[in-house]
């Protein structure tokens, strides 16, 4: 049996653009993606702690170091600067292989920068 499990999670990061004339996407710090293990062009679930929303569109890799979480297209309609959001990938694997599957889960700092541990 296959599942769908929780993957990678970019918790409570601040959307710092909003680009209604873009076709579509988030824009994500290249640092941020890389520690969520998530991949350019991946689908991932946006979920807006400011408004409720949530909505699925794919990954756009942006500048390294910068903090960019930018809300491309018709997702502009559905968060706005300033807004805090949880981005959210899953993977389907087998049940057994579920069970001891560890997701990436990463908790950013100020400025969506990423914390020293």
């Amino acid at each position: 049996m296959l599942i769908e499990v929780l993957k990678s999670k970019i918790h409570r990061v601040e959307v710092t653009e909003a680009d209604i004339n873009y076709l579509g996407s988030i824009t994500i710090d290249e640092d941020l993606i890389d520690a969520a293990n998530i991949i350019e062009n991946e689908k991932v679930q946006v979920v807006n702690l400011s408004n409720g929303e949530r909505l699925e569109t794919y990954v756009i890799k942006g500048k390294r170091g910068s903090g960019i979480i930018c809300m491309n297209g018709p997702a502009a309609r559905k968060a706005i600067v300033g807004d805090l959001v949880i981005i959210i990938s899953f993977a389907t694997m087998d049940f057994e292989e579920a069970k001891k599957f560890k997701p990436a889960l990463i908790y950013p700092g100020e400025k969506n920068s990423l914390r020293k541990q």
